[in-house]
């Protein structure tokens, strides 16, 4: 029988250990995030060499995001229950595995598939490399600092992918694109088992197929619906698929609810601000990619630059967010959290303006300052708001948190591209419908581009000059509907997250096991995690909630009432935590019930 010793110690702070883990750990998400857009530059080069069609081509772009959307939540739970680490390794190989496929397919449909398995290993990347972090970076701040970098490398990720494709493309073939991904993934499954522990829920239970199930059924459609409405406008087949979506979603809640051991903690939506946050988590991902889809068009059919020097420019923003989501993080040590996130709502808000003031003559910095300031007000809210989520879940529950958050962003960014992307498009037809009759050039400014490029000299140009100003237009008046929502959200979260005051600091912990042994096959028990303060004012009980220590556990015997022995609930005000052991009691049974 063990014997246990109350301490009070704060959480253990993370060493070089754990941030050399950090850094192994952002590969597989600055690939990930890559494989987004990194197929940009090299559509034409395989439209050439394997000559898909119309559709097969959407679908050897979509069906990535199609995959890595539908299956976060699944692989998020699955973590949880055989270990993130083991999920970690698994993805690698299997996003290793499809890479190869994908440079050296054949066919379209080949490379399809290969599309299909590279979403598969990425959705077991991506919570994995989040509910890792919040497993190894115990400490509030540590660990706020430690997702500021994960939200950076996940922005760069995006932004560096056209660049990354466009200079390959300069000197290899298509497949090259891929192969990148090769070095990094064998990097990571080398390095991992050494430096990265494994953590899972002890306690979890079966994993729940018809959960994961239910979930596909309601995000795949959904997805589905939104980009083929911003490629094609609304169908009824989009109608459709949202009310299969709907219809399915709803099952799900249900089935959470009621199932004992659910993929997603009811418990994480009932903690105060949770709900507000992956709100804004959406919206700010809305804004973010839907003003993006207009910023890389603007740069190359409207300022006339290569599709390498307009992604080339295109890096600078990004430098925005490497220097907002660190400064959030220090900011909100002292700040409270609502007013830092309203704020970076604001600053959004003020470079969406600047991109509603962009003419079709306007110099260069001008767009790039806009989206530059617009960029890093949405990281400092996207790195507050994941800190904020996946701090309030337990240790044990991670992977779940982290995928909701992902979810949130993926959804957020295909609404982004559906609704803005619609509402730029339609103002475009609106203005150019009096002087083209219907066709590519009254569709899209690549369409006007393409048949410019056929007529004569001065007819090529009054065409172009008019798609460029209708295109201008379209993109100012998405800007002004996307910053009017940002603002809309910055009051939203003001006001519903003002509890949330600054990051937590840690505070005394049980020191209540030993350490994980050297065995890796089997994973120490998980250290619940930091008992956010809303849920503890949810609870209506008051003093401080920590966690134990890293690496260690808490007895499951339970002590005398009112003693000071571990595993007992210790007397208010008897200095001994003052309500900390039942407030950690309470959370963990509402888990596992």
């Amino acid at each position: 029988m063990r014997t246990f010793t109350k301490s009070h110690a704060a959480p253990a702070r993370a060493g070089r250990r754990e941030w050399a883990a950090l850094c192994v750990l952002l590969l597989p998400l600055l690939l990930v995030s890559m494989d987004v857009s990194v197929l940009y530059f090299a559509v034409p080069f395989i439209a050439q060499e394997l000559g898909p069609t119309a559709t097969e081509q959407l679908w050897i772009l979509d069906i990535y995001a199609f995959v890595l959307a539908g299956l976060l939540l699944t692989m998020g739970a699955l973590g949880d229950r055989i270990g993130r680490r083991r999920l970690l390794l698994i993805g690698a190989a299997a996003f290793g595995a499809a890479s190869l496929a994908a440079a050296y397919a054949d066919g379209p449909g080949e490379l399809i598939t290969a599309r299909a398995l590279l979403g598969l290993g990425g959705a077991t990347l991506m919570p994995a490399t989040l509910a890792l972090i919040r497993n190894l970076f115990r400490d509030p701040r540590q660990r706020a600092t430690a997702i500021a970098i994960w939200s950076a490398v996940l922005s760069s990720g995006v932004a560096l992918g056209p660049v990354i494709s466009g200079v390959l493309l300069e000197h290899y073939w298509w497949g090259s694109v891929f192969l990148i991904n090769l070095p990094a993934m064998l990097a990571l499954l080398a390095l991992a088992p050494f430096l990265v522990p494994e953590s899972r829920n002890e306690h979890a239970g079966r994993f729940d197929r018809l959960s994961s199930l239910l979930s596909l059924a309601a995000i795949l459609p959904a997805v589905y619906a939104v980009k083929e409405a911003a490629a094609h406008g609304f169908q009824v087949l989009d109608g459709v698929a949202l009310a299969v979506a709907a219809v399915f979603g709803a099952l799900f809640v249900r089935r959470q609810s009621r199932c004992p051991h659910p993929m997603l903690p009811p418990d994480l939506f009932r903690v105060r601000g949770v709900p507000a946050a992956l709100a804004c988590q959406l919206v700010a991902m809305f804004v973010m990619v839907g003003s993006a889809v207009f910023t890389t068009q603007y740069l190359q059919m409207v300022l006339g630059h290569s599709p390498l020097t307009a992604a080339l420019w295109s890096l600078l923003p990004p430098l925005g967010v490497a220097i907002a989501a660190p400064a959030a993080v220090a900011l909100a040590r002292t700040v409270n959290r609502a007013h830092l996130i309203a704020a970076g709502f604001c600053l959004a808000v003020t470079g969406l303006l600047l991109i509603v003031r962009v003419e079709v003559d306007s110099p260069l910095w001008h767009v790039l300052v806009g989206v530059g300031v617009c960029s890093a007000g949405l990281a400092a809210v996207m790195t507050l708001m994941t800190d904020l989520v996946v701090g309030a879940a337990p240790a044990e529950r991670a992977g779940s948190a982290s995928a909701t958050v992902e979810c949130a962003s993926e959804l957020g960014g295909a609404l982004g591209m559906a609704i803005l992307g619609s509402i730029g498009a339609a103002v475009y037809r609106g203005e150019i419908k009096d002087t083209l009759a219907d066709g590519p050039a009254a569709e899209t400014l690549g369409g006007a581009v393409q048949v410019a490029g056929q007529l004569p000299g001065e007819a090529g140009r009054a065409l172009l000059d008019t798609a460029r100003t209708a295109f201008t237009n379209g993109m100012n008046a998405a800007a002004l509907v996307a910053a009017a929502l940002a603002l809309a959200t910055a009051g939203l979260a003001a006001h519903r997250l003002r509890h949330t005051g600054t990051t937590p600091t840690g505070g005394p912990a049980d020191d209540t096991a030993e350490p994980p042994t050297a065995d890796t096959s089997v994973s120490a028990p998980v250290a619940p995690a930091p008992v956010a303060p809303e849920f503890v004012g949810e609870l209506g009980l008051g003093g401080d909630a920590t966690a134990p220590e890293p690496g260690r556990v808490d007895s499951s015997e339970p002590g005398p009432a009112g003693s000071a022995e571990p595993g007992g609930v210790p007397r208010p005000g008897d200095g001994h935590g003052s309500g900390h052991d039942l407030v950690r009691d309470r959370m963990r049974d509402r888990m596992r019930d």
